[in-house]
Formats: C-alpha cells, structure tokens, sequence
C-alpha cells in the first residue's frame, strides 16, 4: 500500500464520489477506484459502500479515515522537516481560491512568496468556498481564501485578509424602491442565492429568521455569476456580495434593496494541526509582506 492510495482513500471519503475525487487528484475515475480497490485488498477490509448518490464510509471506513489523515499529515511534516534540514522551501503550495477574492492582491501574495522560495512550486485552484475547505480537510489543497458568515471551526486557524456586506437586490425597475420594503409581498417573489453552508445562504437564513417570513420559491444557485445573470433576466430577487451588488447596481442591472448582512470575512486557512510547518510560517509571513491582511 502506497502513500498515494492513502490519499487517493481520503479523498473519496472527503467528497463522497469516485468522479469528484478524480477532478481533485488529477487522476481519472478508474485510478482512483484502482487504488481504492487496492486499500481494500491490503487491508482485507469494505471501506465504502458503493450507493445511488456515491461513496459512504463503512464503519470500518471511517476508523480507517482517521487513522490515514494523520499518516498524510506525518508524511508532509517528513517532508517539511527534511527540507527544513537542508535549509530551504521545496515542493508544491495549492491553494484554493474561492468565494470573493481578490485576485490581485492574491498575485501579490503568490509573487512575494516565490520571490523568497523560487524552489516551491505554487498552483491556484478557483473554487467555492465550500470546495476550498474540504480541500484544505482532505489534503488536496494546503490553504485557501474563502467566505465566512459565522465563526470559523475549530480545526482551521484563519487569517482575516477583508470583509463586506452582502446586499439584497432585484432586478432594476422591478419594485418602488421609494417606498418601505413589503416583506409579505417580497416572499411571494422567487428568491435567488447560494446553500446555507454558503456565505449568502446564511444571510439569506438569518435575514428570514430577523424578519419573519419565508420565500414560497427559492433557487439555489453556488455561483455568484449565476444569480446576478438570472436577476438580470428578471427572475426573482437575490443575494450579491457587495462589490459585485454596486457594479451591478452603476450599470443598470439591480436595485439595492437592503443590507442582508453587513459584514462578512474573506478568509485565509489551513489546517490547525499544519500551523507548526515551515511552508505556512512562510506564508503567513508573505502575507504579512504583500499588504493583503485586513487592518
């Protein structure tokens, strides 16, 4: 059995699908049920149980689970430690990007970085804020940038790099935006936004609770684009994020309706458990350097 099978193992698990995990690792679907296949004759051990929606743990499954990720995670301070040894960075960084990023300053994190470790090679994956945290957890990604509505957990240690509101808005025209919101009428109206583990989605959840209704009809859209296209068309009225609210809102596209929620944290991220490494010592550091960090 082999480092990569570990991998591979843990990967499946963290995504629940032969076909995500492919598009994770780099590999194609029958590599990775090759080396799932493998696990499983070596340890002569069912580790998932194949059903209509994808992979599920067996209970055998999940005590293996635990048992590999902290296998991955020694053999990356083995790593680390050897390279540390020898004086310098080698290796490769990913990092996810996801939610509203910035992408320039992230280049300016990216360009510091190499400029002081020429010999780590550093891939960016654009991403959801979901898909980025469960690279981070199953080790296809070492860090990453993503939205967060509520107190991060406890096995990330995070950076705060910005922060800003997310807006209600409607299609321009729609609604009399000169007069109080009807929040009755408002729920009669398609509501368009991203899944409560989302950033917009939990605001969406919070402002419902605040003030006291429910949308009869709610599209679930995990794109940002998507929802500003589909409010452009006249569809219902949304969640943006707020910069991209205000430019759609100059061009004619969008009426602001409201604050949904007022502040939420663009985030950097890795593992609690990695916090010790020399790779995210030097991170922090690149961050610290290139201007990015929220003041």
């Amino acid at each position: 059995m082999e480092i990569h099978h570990l991998k591979t193992f843990a990967t499946v698990a963290r995504e629940g699908s032969i076909t995500r995990a492919s598009e994770r690792l780099f590999l194609s679907q029958p590599a990775v049920s090759a080396h799932v296949k493998a696990m499983e004759d070596y340890l002569g051990l069912t580790l998932f149980e194949r059903t209509a929606r994808g992979m599920s743990l067996t209970s055998s499954g999940q005590r293996i689970l635990a048992k590999a990720e902290r296998t991955l995670n020694i053999h990356r301070e083995l790593l680390d430690e050897a390279n540390h040894i020898k004086g310098r960075l080698a290796g490769k960084l990913r990092i996810g990007v996801g939610g509203q990023s910035n992408n320039e300053a992230i280049g300016r994190l990216v360009r510091r970085f190499s400029e002081h470790h020429p010999e780590v090679e550093v891939s960016l994956e654009h991403g959801s804020s979901t898909g980025t945290l469960n690279g981070i957890r199953s080790g296809t990604l070492d860090a990453g940038f993503y939205n967060e509505a509520r107190s991060p957990d406890d096995d990330l240690m995070t950076i705060e790099v910005a922060c800003f509101p997310v807006y209600v808005a409607a299609p321009a025209g729609m609604l009399d935006t000169t007069q109080p919101l009807d929040w009755n009428a408002l729920a009669e109206l398609p509501w368009i936004f991203a899944p409560s583990s989302l950033c917009c989605g939990g605001a969406a959840e919070h402002l419902f609770k605040t003030r006291n209704f429910r949308p009869r009809r709610i599209i679930s859209i995990d794109r940002e684009s998507v929802t500003r296209s589909m409010l452009a068309e006249r569809l219902g009225v949304g969640l943006l994020h707020g910069d991209t609210a205000l430019e759609a809102q100059r061009l004619g596209e969008i009426d602001i309706l409201c604050v949904a929620q007022s502040s939420v944290r663009n985030l950097f991220a890795h593992l609690a458990s990695r916090a010790r490494e020399p790779m995210f010592e030097a991170i922090n550091d690149a961050l610290s350097e290139s201007g990015i960090l929220a003041a």
